[in-house]
């Protein structure tokens, strides 16, 4: 199959689109349209005009990387999306970082996930993620 890949036009209207294919409830659209904005780098894949796949980094640029909502649609997972979505990120820090450095590249994956980050490089540590979701007010 022939896909296209979009370098940071990922919209929120579109992110939210491919959220809810997945993980059901999408944030708000002014907290996403804030997120777009301050994020280092967005990955979008289409399928004709229709966008199957996403990712998002986020960063320092000089330590520290994290890739954030690596979303592929059901109906395309298993069928190298989601590796073309990693090798984009990965292209990105290498092009970004500085030359002879090491970069801490970090994620989170589901238990069902690992495995394919696993092909990456990527390995679990003995450190806990810790999380809370924050009421702002």
């Amino acid at each position: 199959m022939k896909y296209s890949i979009k370098y940071n036009e990922l919209s929120a209207e579109e992110f939210i689109l491919l959220w809810e294919t997945v993980w059901g409830q999408a944030p708000s659209l002014e907290q996403t349209r804030l997120a777009m904005e301050h994020t280092l780098f967005r990955v979008s894949i289409f399928d004709d005009d229709t966008i199957i796949a996403m990712a998002r980094m986020i960063g320092d640029m000089g330590l520290d990387y994290y890739i954030k909502d690596v979303i592929v649609r059901p109906e395309y997972q298993g069928k190298g999306v989601g590796r073309m979505l990693i090798n984009e990120l990965m292209k990105f820090v290498n092009d970004n970082g500085i030359s002879g450095t090491q970069i801490f590249v970090e994620l989170c994956a589901m238990p069902d996930k690992i495995p394919f980050y696993e092909k990456f490089g990527f390995h679990a540590n003995e450190a806990q993620r810790l999380k809370m979701m924050y009421q702002v007010r």
